[in-house]
């Protein structure tokens, strides 16, 4: 679970992280996660997330959401069979935690800054 967030800095299940990051199954976390473009989000930026196959996958695009998700990438996503849900990172934390609470299995990656 994510503890807190706040710009820049992220805590999940006690740990504290200052660059971006993905979280998989069981509290496994990417930690740094880097994009080959800044605010882009492409599909070779998602292997783990791949690899683990959530049925939602969460984008933090940022503290005012900066990071752009292509409706090229949510449609490849969703033939993959993962919906994906984008929002600023502050709400999108809070989705995470929803969904994981809930049993969901979820993947996340967040932008932490801009």
């Amino acid at each position: 679970m994510i503890d807190s967030y706040s710009f820049g800095r992220m805590a999940v299940d006690g740990r504290r992280y200052t660059k971006d990051l993905m979280l998989l199954a069981g509290g496994t976390v990417v930690h740094p996660w880097r994009r080959a473009e800044g605010h882009r989000l492409a599909l070779s930026d998602l292997g783990a997330v791949l690899d683990f196959a959530p049925d939602v996958l969460v984008v933090g695009t940022g503290s005012p959401g900066m990071m752009k998700v292509d409706a090229a990438l949510a449609a490849e996503l969703s033939a993959r069979g993962i919906r994906t849900v984008a929002l600023p990172t502050a709400q999108a934390v809070l989705e995470y935690n929803r969904l994981a609470r809930a049993g969901a299995k979820v993947a996340a990656c967040f932008h932490l800054t801009c």
